[in-house]
């Protein structure tokens, strides 16, 4: 690729996408008529979600089993069993066998729900044969959307719950009968079709249909204007550009990967022709894409899974998640300042940069849908209508200008590639159902907590650095929404115990389970920013890390004052809080790249460092330590920049 190209091609960006992101090996068919069988199914979806969504949800059973009964079908047509050796122009016999065996198996749910509640909810022959299929269907979904770690976990829970009289230990419990596993996993709304697919059927799938009407109306184009237009002139003006955009335009697709490609096509061949290295480049997109999830007011998937796992209004973890995430960026911001500056680097032509002005008056009315989603969330409603009006707004907004107009042709495309975007996170939420089913069927969620609790010895900065650990390695290879839905089973109840705030301790799971899309040696993000970077994997993903250095940090710093999620203290406390947290993540931005005022030595490096980390303590004396850390380092610089001395070049 060419260094001197202004985006990179759509061919580049598809093959990247397929690459590093299993959800997108999607099928391309050659016939018109499976095109038009997915096209119906997937409006026929999306139409569903929007009438109940509006006029009132079915019975949890049946709300459910219809979303992912469709969600099944869609799969087996449009996602192959093995990308090289099967079809990709058509389904196979096999595909549409198990696609209308998903219709059949949810389907039964549907039209024998009486039937099966006056049974109280006993497991007959036909619930077995029919439940062993559907469990048979969403692995085989699950691999074919997320690769094998997912359903080998599911499996693995399967076996504990059978075979528990087998296992030695505190992790031994006595056996389930396979019929007793049927009635959990396929008849109740404790397994399969648990509170996470309950998110997806209600929540998830609205907010990406909105993200899909939102890119239909031309979103993107605002976005990437109004960025340029804020940053562009400033030093290293292109990755700033990246940090603004990819910031608001994940946060409406909620994709890591896929915001990496749609944004990181426009903005990396910039960053690097102004002077940032590749893999600096590919891992600034990666960072910035990655923290998306945590930017209010739409944030990833799991976020509403969190609320609903909680009992936590949406509208107030959307508010507790602001401070955090300005921070994150805040130390993002910092970063790619110091290394422009350092490597002395300057912003793009004035000619090149649109007038803020003429973008607000061409596209600026579509910030109203998101202005209209808070103001539904702030004031107490449920998320599932704040999509519903906020789309609707949306159709409405963008037919006041030409620009944004949207034709039928444009909404039902848009009703396609919602239903199929949707696809891969449904079936995450699904499948994360044998682990939920099988924790809340044995002692194994207690057990976890004990056993934590019992490692650390009961100390909470060792705790938390277990949670960390733990949710990074779920996460390797895994969707955010199930790493963060198994790592809070099994350690958000440790936290609480050991009296951290509930919403704080799942926030903190929530982080790790995000940021391990950016961990190697499986980071995918900043895998696929590589790709279109032109620039070693390895090294842009240790980039990318160091990058997001301040949101590893944050994470412990909301923990130990709770009072930064501004929804858990006084306003007093939380200036208090996020003063020294504004000074510690800008401390620690200057250090990773070594540069304040001029380049740092070593000394300088060290002590930045220090001052940082010790911002993170909520402590009165911690953070004069902080401030005298700023102060001393600033008064060496500027003796030496009196001086006229200089140091050897770092940054990344």
């Amino acid at each position: 690729m060419n260094e001197q190209e202004s985006v990179i091609s759509k061919e580049k960006q598809q093959e990247i996408l397929k690459k590093y992101s299993s959800e997108s090996n999607y099928r391309e068919f050659d016939s018109k008529f499976w095109f038009y069988v997915v096209a119906v199914v997937a409006i026929g979806l999306s139409l569903f979600h929007l009438y109940t969504s509006g006029f009132g949800l079915l019975l949890a059973i049946k709300q459910r089993s219809i979303h992912l009964g469709a969600v099944l079908f869609l799969v087996f047509l449009l996602y192959p069993a093995n990308k090289k050796r099967s079809p990709m122009g058509k389904p196979t016999v096999f595909d549409v066998l198990f696609a209308l065996l998903s219709a059949i198996t949810c389907g039964y749910l549907v039209f024998f729900f009486e039937n099966i509640a006056m049974r109280a909810g006993m497991a007959n022959s036909t619930d077995i044969i029919l439940g062993t299929m559907l469990m048979l269907l969403v692995l085989e979904a699950a691999r074919r959307t997320m690769g094998m770690i997912l359903p080998v976990l599911a499996i693995t829970c399967v076996f504990y719950a059978m075979c528990g009289e087998w296992i030695p230990g505190v992790f031994g419990h006595m056996n389930f009968t396979y019929p007793r596993i049927i009635e959990q996993m396929y008849i109740s709304t404790e397994g399969i079709f648990s509170i996470a697919l309950g998110v997806s059927a209600q929540y998830i799938f609205l907010f990406v249909l909105f993200g899909s009407f939102m890119a239909a109306s031309g979103m993107g184009r605002l976005i990437n204007d109004g960025s340029m237009a804020l940053a562009g002139k400033s030093p290293g003006g292109p990755a700033k550009v990246a940090i603004l955009g990819s910031s608001i335009m994940a946060t409406i697709n909620g994709a890591a990967v896929a915001n990496v490609v749609t944004t990181g096509a426009f903005t990396i061949p910039l960053m690097k022709k102004i002077g940032y290295k590749p893999r600096f480049a590919g891992a600034v997109e990666a960072t910035s894409s990655c923290g998306g999830q945590i930017m209010p007011p739409v944030m990833g998937a799991a976020a509403f899974v969190l609320a609903e796992l909680t009992g936590i209004p949406y509208g107030t973890v959307m508010i507790a998640a602001i401070v955090p995430a300005l921070l994150y960026y805040l130390a993002v911001w910092t970063m790619v300042d110091r290394e422009a500056r350092r490597l002395e680097l300057q912003g793009l032509n004035m000619s090149d940069i649109p007038r803020l002005k003429d973008v607000l008056k061409a596209r600026g009315h579509m910030l109203f849908p998101l202005l209209v989603i808070v103001a539904i969330l702030v004031n107490g409603f449920s998320a599932m209508y704040a999509a519903f009006y906020g789309l609707l707004s949306t159709l409405l907004v963008a037919s006041l200008r030409k620009e944004t107009r949207m034709t039928l042709s444009q909404i039902v495309n848009a009703m396609i590639v919602g239903g199929r975007t949707a696809l891969a996170v449904a079936v995450a939420c699904a499948v994360v159902g044998f682990v939920i089913g099988v924790v809340s069927l044995t002692s194994v969620g207690v057990v976890f907590t004990d056993s934590i609790l019992s490692f650390t010895d009961g100390m909470l900065v060792p705790t938390l650095i277990l949670t960390m650990l733990a949710c990074i390695i779920l996460g390797m290879g895994l969707p955010t929404t199930p790493a963060y839905i198994m790592a809070a089973t099994i350690a958000v109840p440790a936290l609480i115990a050991l009296g951290v705030d509930a919403l704080a301790a799942n926030l903190f799971v929530f982080y790790y389970a995000i940021l391990s899309t950016l961990t190697p040696p499986v980071a995918i993000a900043a895998y696929a920013a590589a790709g279109l970077a032109g620039a070693p994997v390895f090294s842009t993903g240790w980039a990318a890390l160091r990058l997001a250095m301040g949101g590893f940090i944050i994470p412990y710093m909301f923990v130990l004052e709770p009072a930064l999620l501004i929804v858990r203290g006084s306003p007093v406390e939380t200036l208090l809080g996020v003063v020294p947290a504004i000074l510690g993540v800008i401390l620690l931005g200057c250090a990773v790249i070594g540069y304040f005022r001029v380049n740092c030595n070593a000394f300088e490096r060290i002590v930045l460092f220090i001052g940082a980390f010790a911002l993170i303590i909520p402590e009165l004396a911690t953070d004069l330590t902080g401030l005298a850390v700023t102060v001393l380092v600033y008064l060496l610089q500027s003796r030496r920049m009196m001086g006229g001395k200089s140091v050897g070049q770092n940054g990344m």
